[in-house]
């Protein structure tokens, strides 16, 4: 491989930037579609890929998530022209036959018999295809506005009731308005935060 243009890398890592303020631009489901074809080529552990995605985009889901948002994140939620519920299934493991069939014959039954193995695989690999999922928003020119801040039971009870998916963490998409982002904070220095050994 060779090394991606210093304008790609600024587009993905330096230059990007988290939005909290959105123009009111539309993002069409085909590119919607587009990043989920991106995502899904992202590496995870004996290829489990369990990242489920929602894209809220309807006034009527739209209203139904704000119930489910902290203060400080629904007026950015409200404003944006999709938010994204990343989530995992916990019953991943049922589609290893056809997404790993080499190993499947093992590793199915030993993700079924034990739960909370399988959880924390699905919640491990599912934060591995989010963090490429912000990676692939940015490469096709939109905006991310990644969350924390929700009611993570309500989320469940209200988007995923009677099915084994979870939501890991909510991201808002779109086209940030770039004259309203905040003064960039800070990063660790190699230093502080790596060694080579």
């Amino acid at each position: 491989m060779s090394i991606i243009a210093k304008e790609a890398i600024a587009q993905l890592f330096t230059d990007a930037r988290t939005h909290n303020v959105w123009l009111d631009t539309p993002v069409s489901d085909a590119t919607l579609r587009e990043l989920y074809d991106l995502v899904k080529w992202g590496p995870t552990s004996a290829n489990t890929t369990p990242a489920r995605v929602v894209f809220v985009k309807s006034p009527e889901a739209k209203n139904q998530l704000l119930e489910c948002m902290a203060p400080g994140n629904v007026d950015k939620t409200r404003s944006a022209p999709v938010t994204a519920i990343i989530a995992y299934d916990l019953k991943f493991y049922e589609h290893l036959p056809k997404l790993f069939p080499n190993g499947a014959d093992k590793m199915v039954p030993m993700f079924s018999s034990d739960p909370a193995k399988a959880a924390a695989a699905a919640h491990m690999n599912s934060s591995l295809q989010g963090g490429y999922f912000i990676l692939a928003a940015r490469a096709l020119g939109l905006d991310c506005g990644p969350m924390a801040g929700f009611d993570a039971q309500k989320v469940n009870d209200t988007f995923f009731a009677g099915t084994e998916w979870r939501v890991n963490f909510i991201c808002n998409l779109g086209y940030g308005d770039h004259g309203k982002l905040f003064p960039r904070n800070p990063r660790l220095s190699f230093d502080e935060a790596a060694r080579i050994i």
